[in-house]
């Protein structure tokens, strides 16, 4: 199977008529999910739809749809919650319960795949006032893998969406943090953060904040900026993808094998700046930000993978 798999080498690319995967990337685009697990997905430069393929069957709580789950006797909303890896403020809102103390034995409680709030299209509704209603980013919910949204972003009355993160709107929202520090590029002021067998990486563009955090269907961090800010190197390394392979998913991207086991990829690009094969530094300006492929705005979805698996860049950049 390693071996059908490495068969699908990308030889020519849609940029200039020059390769924008490097030959050792197999698979890019055409792969058979199937044949995902026996090579390194994220090395391969497929689709984020296909990562999501792989990462749904490596935990009983990794779940695409809402369930139903019976209260049993001993069971209370925060043991649940903690068990299906929810929040509890999620099982209130989707059972309209007031208080976390009225369940009992033989309960039945909807069990949403994610922390957030399920929403049913009605007439009018856009992924921007919904988004609005729920106090997220549209990217979120357009974002989630099992909410079916087509990439034209039209929605069908009556579809239930899963807004992760989402709160109700008679619910306080508390303001996000900010994310600090985030540097353009290295220099005596900007500090080096040591990963693991030694990756060492810098932020790679500019935002006052977040707009998505790395989980398990979302396998990076979304960096938002309007006026659409240069992209920068987080490390140095070897430039191993440089394109749209697949015409969806990422979009324009980049990934950069830093060749002690970590590689970076730096997604929805409206310019890209280097080619497969360039050496690059740490803090060299390598593309732009932009909303590429599967996009509702302006951002950077980042992430950071150590041996083929992907970490949550936050543990790294802070």
């Amino acid at each position: 199977m390693v071996g059908l798999a490495a068969a699908g080498v990308l030889t020519s690319g849609v940029m200039g008529g020059t390769s924008i995967v490097a030959s050792s990337f197999p698979g890019v685009g055409g792969q058979d999910p199937r044949l995902i697990e026996t090579f390194d997905p994220f090395a391969q430069g497929v689709s984020l739809e296909s990562l999501v393929d792989m990462k749904t069957q490596q935990g009983s709580n990794q779940r695409s749809e809402t369930i139903e789950y019976e209260v049993k006797s001993g069971d209370t909303l925060s043991g649940v919650a903690s068990k299906l890896d929810i929040s509890v403020d999620t099982i209130k809102w989707a059972n309209g319960l007031d208080t976390v103390n009225f369940v009992k034995p033989g309960d039945k409680l909807k069990i949403l795949p994610v922390s957030g709030v399920a929403h049913t299209v009605k007439s009018g509704d856009t992924l921007e006032s919904i988004a609005k209603k729920y106090s997220v980013d549209s990217q979120a919910i357009f974002g989630f893998p099992f909410n079916d949204i087509p990439d034209d972003q039209k929605l069908a009355i009556g579809q239930i969406l899963i807004v992760p993160d989402g709160v109700p709107p008679e619910v306080k929202v508390s303001p996000k943090p900010r994310i600090q520090p985030q540097y353009l590029a290295e220099g005596p002021s900007s500090p080096v953060f040591e990963a693991p067998s030694g990756g060492g990486f810098i932020w790679p563009t500019v935002s006052s904040g977040l707009s998505q955090y790395f989980a398990w269907y979302h396998p990076g961090i979304d960096i938002p900026n309007r006026v659409a800010p240069p992209i920068t190197a987080s490390d140095g390394g070897i430039i191993v993808v440089a394109g749209w392979p697949d015409n969806y998913g990422y979009g324009n991207r980049i990934i950069i094998d830093h060749g002690n086991g970590y590689q970076t990829l730096y997604a929805h690009m409206s310019n890209i700046y280097v080619t497969v094969g360039q050496k690059v530094s740490r803090g060299q300006t390598i593309g732009q930000m932009g909303s590429t492929g599967r996009s509702t705005g302006t951002h950077l979805h980042f992430e950071i993978h150590f041996k083929g698996r992907a970490l949550n860049p936050l543990s790294i950049l802070k």
